[in-house]
């Protein structure tokens, strides 16, 4: 894989990406949303058949010529019913077009709501995403959204609180899952409380599918009736999002997605997405999925034995949430310092935070990246160690610079890519 047809005739984008690619090879990227897709991966992203129209669905589509776009579709969709398999069941109906996670959390809610109905979701700053309901999204604007949090004493889900709502507000759609939460949802505890109200439950499982298709987290079936996730992240494949359901939601699904929402699906990523799930079932990548989260603890050990304050105090998954204003900094801050030393993490809030989103209290750091880059716990523990000494010296020119060389030196041992070729 090269770039030799770009450099030639866009040698300016050509530059930009080469210049990307080097940044992440150098880099340590712990952003817990971003992961490396595989060279095969990349190869149907890059297909003529991007240049294919297929609105519709297969067998039912707007335009002709979709003979072999049709399979590639319905191979998706086996794929990814069988992937999300529960207690020897596939999974009763996918739909794999939708373009992102947000896309396809909205066109459940479209399938499953009017607009102006209540809905119950994770608030933003207890680990929610911002289609979960938060005001500035859609999905506060279009529906009624009523916010559940955590428990001020462990910073875990508050199911008390969410039964407590559900009952007042009587919502027609329960939400669960998290974009920034590090510990095992209880997918029964929520199922049990939508049967209580007559909820429709959806999971949102953007960040965990990687892990609960590998059996490192549980399952959201037989518990959710739908669920929605994107289909990088921990599962990584290509950019994009797919919705499963019960078979009774399955014609308000599709309909809500096209025409709803969409009309032609991107079929180069549709075929990309095929074969992440293909990769996903197996046996190598339930030790990747498990790999990821023993790299996330390792993590948890060391920022906790040098003191740091962690949301929870440790973590079940891919990612560890950190307050660092004990440390007399801002997520902004610590995010800003990290990546003058090459090491990506994001600013995050966290519970009951009283700064602003785009200047939070916290940061979150992510394992999937550099878990594809072959790193085990000893390697993280390293990383971690660079982390709590830029965090503890922000403006020690000298521990920054040492710090920086070690990144480097660590990621040249770890190529993110090393069958691609500049």
């Amino acid at each position: 894989m090269n770039l030799q047809f770009l450099r030639h005739s866009d040698a300016e984008i050509a530059k930009f990406v080469e210049q990307e690619v080097v940044r992440q090879e150098d880099g340590l990227e712990m952003i817990a949303s971003e992961n490396i897709a595989s060279p095969e991966v990349l190869e149907a992203l890059g297909t003529p058949l991007t240049d294919k129209y297929s609105e519709g669905y297969p067998g039912r589509r707007y335009y002709s010529g979709n003979i072999f776009i049709d399979r590639i579709e319905l191979l998706a969709i086996e794929r990814a019913k069988k992937l999300f398999a529960y207690d020897g069941h596939n999974a009763a109906h996918a739909n794999v077009q939708s373009h992102s996670g947000s896309d396809a959390n909205l066109a459940a809610y479209l399938a499953l709501m009017n607009p102006g109905d209540t809905f119950l979701g994770m608030r933003l700053t207890a680990g929610g995403h911002l289609t979960h309901g938060h005001k500035v999204s859609a999905t506060g604007r279009i529906f009624r959204a009523v916010q559940y949090g955590v428990r001020r004493s462990d910073e875990r889900i508050d199911y008390d609180e969410v039964r407590y709502l559900a009952h007042t507000h009587k919502p027609k759609v329960i939400i669960c899952g998290a974009t920034a939460y590090p510990r095992i949802i209880d997918f029964a505890s929520f199922a049990a409380i939508a049967r209580e109200v007559q909820a429709v439950l959806v999971a949102d499982l953007s960040h965990i599918a990687g892990l609960v298709v590998a059996g490192v987290h549980p399952h959201a079936f037989p518990y959710a009736d739908v669920i929605t996730t994107t289909t990088h992240k921990t599962l990584r494949g290509p950019r994009g999002a797919m919705i499963l359901c019960k078979a009774q939601y399955a014609q308000a699904i599709d309909k809500s997605v096209m025409p709803g929402l969409q009309g032609g699906p991107l079929d180069h990523v549709i075929a990309a997405k095929a074969v992440a799930f293909g990769q996903a079932m197996q046996p190598a990548f339930r030790d990747y999925a498990r790999q990821i989260v023993q790299n996330a603890q390792a993590l948890a050990r060391v920022f906790a034995s040098a003191g740091l304050r962690l949301v929870t105090g440790g973590t079940d998954n891919h990612l560890v949430l950190v307050d660092v204003t004990p440390l007399g900094i801002s997520g902004k801050i610590a995010e800003q310092a990290l990546e003058q030393v090459g090491i990506f993490v994001n600013k995050n809030t966290v519970p009951f935070d009283t700064r602003k989103p785009m200047d939070p209290s916290g940061i979150r750091v992510g394992t999937p990246a550099l878990t594809s880059r072959g790193m085990k716990e000893d390697a993280l523990e390293r990383v971690a160690e660079f982390i709590v000494r830029v965090l503890k010296h922000l403006h020690d020119a000298a521990v920054l610079e040492s710090v920086s060389s070690e990144v480097r030196a660590l990621a040249k041992r770890y190529p993110a890519r090393p069958w691609f070729h500049l």
